[in-house]
């Protein structure tokens, strides 16, 4: 009887882990998510800077709402 209470003490710790694990995985993904989207941000910001540079016009101010 001792040997099916070591198993299922087992498979808690195994659960515990894999629960862990999961969160890990979702923590991860979302960093990966939001370290995407500024990084395509930033380029986004650098293309807008070189064409300012090189042709002298802000296509930023082209898009402003106001």
């Amino acid at each position: 009887m001792g040997q099916g209470h070591q198993a299922s003490d087992e498979a808690k710790v195994l659960v515990a882990r894999l629960q862990h694990m999961d969160r890990m995985f979702e923590e991860k993904s979302n960093l990966l998510a939001l370290l995407t989207k500024a990084k395509n941000a930033y380029i986004a910001d650098l293309k807008a800077e070189i064409i300012k540079e090189k042709t002298g016009v802000d296509f930023s101010t082209l898009f402003d709402e106001e």
